[in-house]
């Protein structure tokens, strides 16, 4: 029995044995090949995370292309460099880099699909730009100003806008008309005209384009105080607070003669207002966190665009980019500041204060900030004290009694006897101190009282006289560094400088939409 149960236990060892044999022999039999083994699970598995994170990233790209194309494919495009001339703004930036100006114009087409509804264009064919919109880029993209001009202004523009027409042979034509006339190439040469402001690009975007996009954002917010019924837009809407799609938006938006005075500059408060309301939504919304929503908006704005050939999709994209950082309280609306027009009290002109405007885009300064007074002589020191010299004010600002006021504040610094006269410059701006001779210095000292004065040499001979033209914008007189006597300057009782009159209106985005 003890042989057998011996032979028997040895036969299960030997089975056991070779059992455990299989199963240590499966597994690494040192630290180092266990480590080994790790590696090569973790290396498989990264190899399928690397294989499948590829074909996603393909499919998104694939995507991304796919729709950059289909966009651009929508977009339509006019070549508009013909009509611009030669004697341009100098450019101060571009897309890339620098401040940027692009020109957003509503055309009030009642062709094509979305726009049949709003009448036949029969009353006057063709197209007008019922919203003008200059859109300026901060150079350091921190801020975004957006200026409508009035489409009721009455302005300077080329006849038939040609290109190259000497700008003194322009006539003053409703701004509304030059979009009919020679569309986006005869507004973007009527106001670098006019203001000396580059616009490098141009987006323009019809009824049908504008009711898509509003859709597409799941309608917009919109309060009005009153009750809305205009049967020329085709819309009513009662008092308060309402949520509009594209249809209503468009109303909305166009409403003019039922509400307030019936004025353009009305209905450009409540465009305003609008376009506040969709920067909030599409903030609120994570529009641009959303792809899907992305695209639906992107297509509908899209399909109803036209674009200068150099402004697509991937230029736009690059701006958004550029621009991603700034909330909706760095965006604001102004207004071109206008007067009534004599002719036609239906039409409006700018007023002087537009120079104000129009001078910080310029500038690249933001609205409301002070304008730095530099004058050609503060780094050099003056040599000339004021009782060496005599000069002669010319009033060409066509504010009476400026040059008197000038004179008096001259005179309490020692100026010797200076006088006024006729003025000849009729369409002068800001103040020009003109010089003969050897009189360069004595100018210097004289362009000190004039912030920002221009001196230059006169074509005439002025003898030792100072000749200073004082034209709109003109600024008022301040101390010179070497002035005689101690007697304060008068304050100043009439005035040409922009910067003195009233503060341009603003609004920005993030403002309640019923204020």
């Amino acid at each position: 029995m003890h042989d057998e149960h011996d032979e028997q236990t040895g036969v299960e060892d030997t089975a056991a044995r070779r059992g455990d044999a299989r199963r240590v022999d499966s597994r690494p039999s040192t630290r180092s090949e266990v480590r080994a083994q790790q590696r090569a699970r973790h290396m498989s598995r990264r190899r399928r995370v690397l294989v499948i994170a590829g074909v996603v990233a393909s499919l998104v790209v694939g995507g991304t292309v796919a729709a950059c194309i289909r966009l651009n494919g929508n977009i339509d495009r006019l070549d508009v460099s013909k009509m611009l001339g030669t004697s341009r703004p100098t450019p101060a930036g571009d897309i890339a880099t620098g401040p940027l100006n692009i020109l957003l114009i509503g055309s009030d087409v009642r062709e094509g699909d979305g726009n049949e509804d709003y009448g036949s264009g029969d009353w006057e064919p063709g197209q007008h730009s019922d919203t003008n919109i200059l859109m300026h880029f901060s150079g350091d993209r921190k801020s975004v100003t957006m200026v409508s001009i009035p489409r009721d202004s009455m302005v300077p523009a080329p006849v038939g806008c040609k290109a190259d027409a000497p700008v003194d042979q322009w006539k003053v034509t409703q701004w509304n008309q030059n979009f009919n006339t020679g569309g986006p190439g005869c507004l973007i040469r009527t106001i670098e005209g006019n203001t000396d402001v580059f616009v490098n690009h141009f987006a323009v975007v019809d009824f049908g384009g504008f009711k898509d996009m509003v859709d597409a954002l799941g309608g917009v917010p919109a309060c009005t105080p009153v009750a809305i019924d205009d049967p020329k837009a085709k819309f009513t809407l009662a008092a308060g607070k309402h949520t509009l799609d594209g249809e209503q938006a468009l109303g909305y938006v166009r409403t003019r003669y039922s509400v307030g005075d019936g004025s353009d500059i009305g209905r450009i408060k409540r465009q305003q207002a609008f376009m506040s309301s969709v920067a909030q939504k599409a903030t609120q919304s994570s529009l641009l966190l959303r792809p899907d929503k992305l695209l639906r908006f992107l297509d509908a704005a899209t399909q109803s665009l036209t674009t200068d050939p150099d402004f697509g999709v991937g230029e736009m994209r690059e701006v958004a980019e550029s621009i991603k950082g700034i909330g909706v309280d760095k965006i604001q609306f102004v207004t071109v500041p206008t007067q009534e027009y004599a002719p036609d009290k239906n039409r409006v002109q700018w007023a002087p204060e537009a120079d104000k405007l129009w001078e910080a885009i310029r500038a690249d300064r933001e609205l409301g900030a002070p304008t730095p007074t530099p004058s050609p002589t503060s780094a050099v020191p003056l040599t000339v004290t004021p009782d060496k010299i005599q000069v002669q004010i010319a009033n060409a600002s066509g504010v009476p009694g400026l040059a008197k006021q000038t004179v008096t504040a001259l005179n309490v610094q020692g100026f010797d006897n200076p006088t006024s006269i006729v003025a000849a410059a009729a369409d002068a701006k800001g103040a020009t101190v003109e010089f003969s001779g050897d009189r360069e210095d004595a100018a210097r000292t004289v362009a000190a009282a004039f912030p920002g004065a221009t001196v230059k040499r006169s074509g005439v001979d002025l003898g030792q006289q100072i000749r200073v033209t004082l034209g709109a914008g003109a600024p008022d007189v301040i101390a010179v560094p070497n002035r005689l006597g101690t007697a304060p300057i008068p304050t100043p009782t009439v005035s040409s400088n922009p910067s003195s009159a009233a503060t341009l209106e603003t609004r920005k985005a993030d403002a309640d939409i019923c204020s």
